[in-house]
C-alpha cells in the first residue's frame, strides 16, 4: 500500500523531470484494450 500525494503544479512538475517518474498512460491503455481478449495475460517486469 502506498501514500496518495497531490503536490501542486510545481511540485509536480519538478517530479516529472526528474528520474524517478514512470509515465504508465500507454501500459493503461494497452491494457484496457486487450481486456476480454486472447491477449489479456500481461507480464509488466522493471
Amino acid at each position: 500500500m502506498g501514500i496518495y500525494l497531490n503536490p501542486g503544479a510545481e511540485q509536480f512538475e519538478e517530479i516529472v523531470r526528474s528520474e524517478i517518474y514512470v509515465d504508465k498512460t500507454g501500459l493503461l491503455r494497452y491494457t484496457n484494450s486487450v481486456v476480454n481478449t486472447m491477449q489479456k495475460y500481461i507480464c509488466v517486469s522493471l
